[in-house]
């Protein structure tokens, strides 16, 4: 309960700091020097990464929440209880070069990461945004007791990840994202370490400040008898000002890449999935 209460002032806190901006942000949804702009308002899409970045000098912070499964109804006041936090950083070096450094409840992971775009999205030249992330993760919830022959290495994880969006038109942007992921450790004996899937999102306008978005990761190399199964998300974005408000769904509550695409859970068809937001805040 007291990470609750911490939490819902944290929003508060944001949403006053933001409120003096909110008028002065305006919503760009146009071709900029014949680049296709505002593709993704939001740096994921649910829970990949989307092609969008952090203006030069700036820095974004994203608080992330996802609840416990839905399925338990009140016996877990439809997941409150078994609520995860991540906290995100993100800073624009320049305005195609980001970089990136979080701390998830989930498993008490540490990431850093950087983002960097590679080509743009042009009128009447090349006809896609690619960007580049990478990210580096150190697992904290392993414990030497449990696992007496760790070592820091096996903490480790790593990702490397191409996505591809294209802006198909004014309302509707889509994306690619080829994924290769590995974990020094993994949970499950028959899994291999190095793993690979291929990402696939959308973003519909609703209106001009909703939308709706989509992604699904297809893993290519599970193992047979895997419990963990293909996360598929979706979610609704609300820009307020510049700023923007997700509230999304998901049978996978881990939020960083290795964890949602190799530990997903949940099971959309039996009720067992998981609520959850970001609500990010430029400073």
């Amino acid at each position: 309960m007291k990470n609750q209460i911490l939490l819902l002032a944290l929003i508060s806190c944001l949403f006053a700091n933001a409120q003096d901006d909110l008028l002065s942000e305006i919503d760009t949804d146009s071709v900029v020097d014949n680049f296709a702009t505002a593709a993704f308002k939001g740096l994921k899409i649910v829970n990949f990464e989307s092609t969008k970045l952090v203006a030069k000098k700036e820095m974004t912070f994203i608080v992330s929440h996802r609840f416990g499964s839905i399925e338990n109804g009140f016996d877990s006041f439809f997941g409150l209880d078994d609520a995860v936090t991540r906290l995100n950083f993100v800073y624009g070096i320049t305005n195609a070069i980001n970089i990136g450094v979080s701390r998830s409840s989930f498993q008490k992971i540490y990431e850093a990461s950087i983002k960097y775009r590679l080509v743009r999205q042009k009128e009447n030249g090349f006809p896609f945004t690619i960007v580049g992330f990478n990210s580096i993760l150190v697992n904290t919830s392993f414990e030497k007791e449990n696992l007496p022959k760790l070592e820091f290495k096996d903490r480790l994880g790593y990702t490397v990840q191409l996505l591809i969006s294209k802006k198909v038109s004014s309302k509707l942007s889509l994306e690619l994202a080829p994924t290769f992921f590995h974990d020094n450790f993994v949970t499950y004996d028959e899994q291999h370490n190095s793993q690979y899937a291929i990402g696939f999102g959308g973003r519909q306008k609703l209106g001009k400040r909703w939308s709706i978005n989509v992604d699904y990761g297809w893993h290519l190399n599970r193992a047979n008898n895997s419990p963990f199964k293909n996360p598929l998300s979706i979610g609704f974005d609300l820009e307020t000002g510049g700023h923007v408000f997700q509230m999304h769904f998901s049978n996978a509550q881990a939020m960083n890449t290795n964890g949602f695409l190799g530990q997903a859970t949940g099971d959309w068809s039996d009720g067992n999935i998981y609520f959850g937001f970001n609500l990010s805040r430029v400073f």
